[in-house]
């Protein structure tokens, strides 16, 4: 009982089921606005420099509008400040000219092109090329404070065959920044959103389930014979509902088998103790029998025989009753021993042969059987006497026993029978159960139970044969291995 509140203390103290989906939940939801999160960065910073392409273009033009084409001094750095551009140069019929001029030389450190004759073709070489997106985007973010970028695009309007542009990278990583906090703290409110739905639908239907049913599997271990501790199944119709129905099922077998081996325990101690009291009660009163026979009234002599022969399977009863009821029977001792001596001491425990009852030994006497001669000679007692008492309660009571047996390779087949009334059909189905494979009309099934369990310890097989008349038991003895 102990092990039980161990394991339950074990696992309060442990990261429950709950904690760990919501712990689970949360990662998940994050890793998936991450892969959200990075693509529309790099998107973003692809349409803030062709937003800077296009506002270069709309001064390159206000600049050539310029009457005589030279650009004062004073628009040029409000066409350029209004563009976020250092310079402006256009290609147009193979000539590329700068339009507007930047102050100073301008030290360029990383040029991107975004020309349509520039983009990969085929779905490797643009995976490709949108993995490089997203790796020039989070480069911003790693990158010289004041670093200058070259940017080259496709002209709109039939402005030349392509515009380049010289701007400082510190404003787009201002703006990449906001829009990454905007996008991260709107991730933030999505997946908590997400994570506690998925958590509160997820923990209702599995995981408060799971650990109502590991409950009660750990509070029924504690006291399996407790009818009011086995689980009250919900009406759900999924796995779930399954396995508590399955877990009642077996949990409503698990304690009445239970119930049913204590009743049989007390009552199996109650049998013994009586048995036991009995066996010497019937011991005396078969020395007085014994007395009695030996006095000279013809009714004395009649009855006295069938008294003693009545009290003796009385004794032999209780005796059955008492070995059965040991917890385990001890391993077999086994040796190489003549079986035909063992079978004849059996016959003369029995009395055997009889007035009626003859009794035929079927074997060599030489032929020698591996196994422990005590309980050996427990199983063919017990079928002889079977046979026995079916012959002496049919009319009338005459027929014979016999004992048969021969090796096959490395086992010994024996063989009891008998010309009684056989077995009924009714007894056939619990043969060799105590208490309920009894072959005869208020027996118990006492000596066949004892006589399998035996049989199996010596690795055995005993089994019932079909025959025309009487019944017959074959025994299978194998030697040991080695």
């Amino acid at each position: 009982m102990a092990e039980p509140l161990l394991a339950a203390s074990a696992e309060r103290r442990g990261v429950g089921l709950s904690a760990k989906l919501l712990f689970l939940t949360l990662i998940f939801v994050m890793l998936a606005e991450v892969l959200i999160f990075v693509p529309s960065v790099a998107n973003f910073r692809v349409n803030w420099l062709n937003d800077r392409l296009t506002a270069a273009q709309l001064a390159a033009l206000a600049a050539e509008a310029v009457p005589g084409g030279v650009v004062p001094e004073a628009l040029r750095a409000e066409l350029l400040h209004t563009a976020q551009v250092r310079a402006v140069a256009l290609k147009r019929s193979r000539e590329r000219r700068l339009v507007l001029a930047p102050d100073g030389n301008a030290g360029i450190e990383e040029t991107f092109d975004f020309r349509a004759s520039a983009r990969p073709q085929g779905f490797v070489d643009e995976f490709a090329a949108r993995l490089r997106l997203i790796w020039d985007a989070l480069g911003v973010f790693a990158a010289n404070k004041g670093r200058l970028i070259r940017v080259i695009g496709e002209p709109g309007m039939g402005a030349g065959d392509f515009i380049e542009v010289v701007l400082p990278e510190a404003p787009l990583k201002a703006a990449m920044v906001r829009y990454g906090l905007n996008i991260m703290g709107l991730s933030v409110i999505i997946s908590v959103i997400t994570a506690a739905l998925v958590y509160f639908a997820l923990n209702g239907l599995l995981v408060q389930p799971m650990m109502r049913i590991a409950r009660n599997m750990l509070r029924f271990s504690e006291q399996p014979e407790d009818a009011s501790r086995i689980i009250t199944p919900s009406q759900r119709r999924d796995e779930i509902g399954t396995a508590e129905r399955e877990l009642a099922h077996m949990q409503v077998q698990l304690t009445q088998t239970l119930q049913q081996k204590n009743r049989l325990a007390m009552l199996g101690l109650a049998v013994s103790k009586i048995s036991h009291d009995l066996r010497n009660m019937l011991a005396n009163a078969q020395l007085l029998s014994d007395r009695l026979s030996s006095l000279p009234d013809p009714a004395v002599q009649r009855f006295a025989p069938k008294l003693i022969a009545s009290l003796g399977r009385a004794i032999n009863l209780c005796e059955s009753t008492l070995q059965f009821g040991r917890a385990e029977e001890a391993a077999p001792r086994r040796e190489l021993m003549p079986l035909h001596a063992l079978v004849e001491e059996v016959g003369d425990s029995l009395g055997l042969p009889r007035d009626g009852v003859d009794w035929i030994i079927d074997m060599n006497a030489e032929l020698l059987i591996d196994a422990d001669r005590d309980q050996l000679y427990r199983v063919l007692s017990n079928l002889c006497r079977n046979a026995l008492q079916a012959i002496e309660q049919q009319e009338p009571s005459t027929g014979q026993i016999r004992v048969a047996a021969h090796r096959d390779g490395k086992r010994v087949m024996i063989e009891v029978s008998d010309s009684g009334p056989g077995v009924p059909e009714k007894a056939r189905a619990h043969l060799f159960q105590a208490f309920q494979g009894s072959a005869r009309k208020g027996g118990t099934g006492l000596g066949l139970a004892v006589a399998h369990e035996l049989v199996t310890a010596h690795g055995g097989i005993i089994r019932l044969r079909d025959c025309d008349r009487g019944a017959a038991f074959e025994v299978e003895i194998p030697d040991r291995d080695g």
